[in-house]
């Protein structure tokens, strides 16, 4: 299996259940947040989707313009969004070739370091671990018990 393939692979296994996360949030409660200084539930979930698709074009590109891109996201359908953006980003992750992940980037504006492609992707993919987390305590405070494990192979 390629690194290509298996940062794919990872990355597939956790988006999976963050997109059945994404399923079981009803558009009346897009707006719900745990805790007033929290994110809403729709703005989590698209930073969720827009950062990891973004950190894959910038290890696809080798430097950092693709921060620079706007998402057009707003009052669009969340599991639409998550469909969308999930297949963008499988396809990227798919493309990438070694010499793309041992590319070393300046992310030192962003990250305060230089670092790998590769290394990039990996942050990326806990990054998501991190928010999923998140998401599991709104969709289960919307009410839902019936949840899926924190990863999905296949």
């Amino acid at each position: 299996m390629s690194s290509s393939q298996r940062l794919l692979h990872h990355f597939s296994a956790h988006r999976n259940v963050t997109n059945m996360l994404i399923d079981k949030i009803e558009e009346n409660h897009y707006d719900y947040q745990p805790t007033p200084t929290s994110m809403s539930a729709y703005k989590l979930t698209t930073h969720m989707l827009t950062s990891f698709y973004t950190f894959a074009k910038v290890a696809q590109e080798g430097n950092l313009a693709p921060l620079e891109e706007k998402h057009d996201i707003e009052q669009k359908n969340l599991s639409e969004l998550a469909s969308h953006y999930t297949e963008k980003t499988k396809d990227i992750l798919a493309s990438l070739t070694d010499d793309q992940l041992n590319c070393v980037i300046d992310t030192s504006a962003v990250f305060g370091q230089k670092m790998p492609a590769s290394q990039l992707v990996s942050m990326a993919i806990d990054h998501e671990i991190h928010h999923k987390g998140n998401l599991f305590v709104y969709v289960r405070e919307m009410g839902h018990t019936d949840l899926p494990l924190f990863v999905k192979w296949g």
